[in-house]
């Protein structure tokens, strides 16, 4: 990332010799995702979950009944076996989890080109809505760098409440607490963007032209969420199917060669369906034998996509008579993605470079 803090600040025109340094004006992009914990030992995990299980936008019961359930049960044991599967895809190189790895490889390509479009004007950076670096951390090193504009892009294709809207909260958490507040926009949800359609279909033609058989359906696996929260008003459901159904399309596919499930079920409530764990043992007892595992509300591989459909989701279609799994990684820092995302920052940069 590029570094505009070096900038040399300087006294305003035309002000006293004594007023305060005021560094060059610029525009801040700050990326989000979701977050990570600091390692995948008992107290790191525990510290991340609980901020996560904890934020009323993931789960809304009442904190007088969730919170002691929380406290008392769920944070005593979820720790441990979290911590195994964050263990199983932990980058022991980097000392962090892939999501973090990624996210910064993000960051660092975008920086790039940005830096050659628009000089020390702009500067990028990233933040986690969960855990470190924290949102407030990277808005107030913004700002120290003389950003007086920032535009808030959270990693999310498909706008959710549980994602998209709890990363602005903590946004415009951070902001409150700013005496200068500098200009800000938000990012939309980007489902149906072209170039991100774009990205996920050269993957996925990139993965079927590498596998030895061509799978017989490709299984679009979306985070999942509550039912209820469809009937509330959010978007999350209807932007998934629109994805599924342009990529499609832009494949030139059949209905038939195609599918949408939700993964990653919390709790006793009955979410989005169909659920992926169960779709694909379906699809296995059918005689569908090869398939393929796509996830693109994901920006990025991480705990969801390495461990849940490369794992559980992948021993659930083999136990059930499934032979061959081909997933299909997240687009992450390839060209196409990155070409997507420097296309979205443009558009939000309009008027203000």
């Amino acid at each position: 990332m590029f570094d505009s803090t070096s900038k040399a600040s300087a006294c305003p025109a035309h002000a006293p010799s004594d007023h305060p340094a005021v560094p060059k004006a610029k525009t801040g992009v700050l990326l989000a995702n979701l977050g990570t914990p600091d390692h995948y030992t008992y107290w790191p995990m525990r510290r991340y979950l609980n901020e996560f299980l904890s934020d009323r936008r993931v789960i809304d019961y009442s904190p007088w009944l969730w919170q002691p359930l929380l406290q008392l049960i769920i944070l005593s044991k979820r720790p441990f076996t979290s911590g195994e599967a964050y263990k199983a895809i932990w980058n022991e190189d980097k000392g962090e989890s892939p999501l973090m790895t990624i996210t910064r490889d993000q960051t660092d390509r975008l920086s790039q080109v940005l830096h050659d479009k628009y000089g020390d004007d702009v500067m990028i950076d990233f933040c986690m809505r969960y855990g470190n670096p924290s949102t407030k951390s990277k808005v107030r090193k913004l700002v120290d760098a003389g950003c007086t504009r920032i535009v808030f892009f959270p990693l999310y294709p498909h706008y959710a409440g549980a994602t998209s809207a709890t990363a602005n909260d903590q946004f415009f958490r951070a902001l409150m607490e700013e005496t200068w507040q500098p200009a800000a926009r938000v990012v939309e949800a980007y489902f149906e963007h072209p170039l991100y359609i774009e990205a996920l279909a050269q993957s996925v033609e990139a993965a079927y032209e590498d596998a030895e058989k061509r799978p017989e359906i490709l299984v679009v696996s979306y985070h999942g969420m509550p039912q209820r929260y469809l009937k509330q008003g959010d978007p999350y459901h209807c932007q998934c199917q629109k994805t599924t159904r342009l990529l499609r399309e832009r494949l030139g596919w059949d209905e038939t060669e195609i599918t949408t499930t939700f993964q990653s079920v919390f709790g006793p409530e009955e979410w989005l369906r169909p659920y992926t764990v169960e779709h694909v043992a379906e699809l296995a007892e059918q005689g569908k034998k090869n398939i393929a595992v796509i996830a693109p509300a994901f920006s990025s591989d991480c705990i969801e996509t390495l461990e849940e459909i490369n794992e559980e989701i992948k021993e659930s279609f083999e136990e059930a008579g499934g032979e061959e799994f081909l997933y299909i990684p997240c687009l992450n820092d390839n060209d196409a993605h990155i070409a997507a995302l420097a296309d979205i920052i443009d558009q939000n940069l309009g008027g203000w470079t």
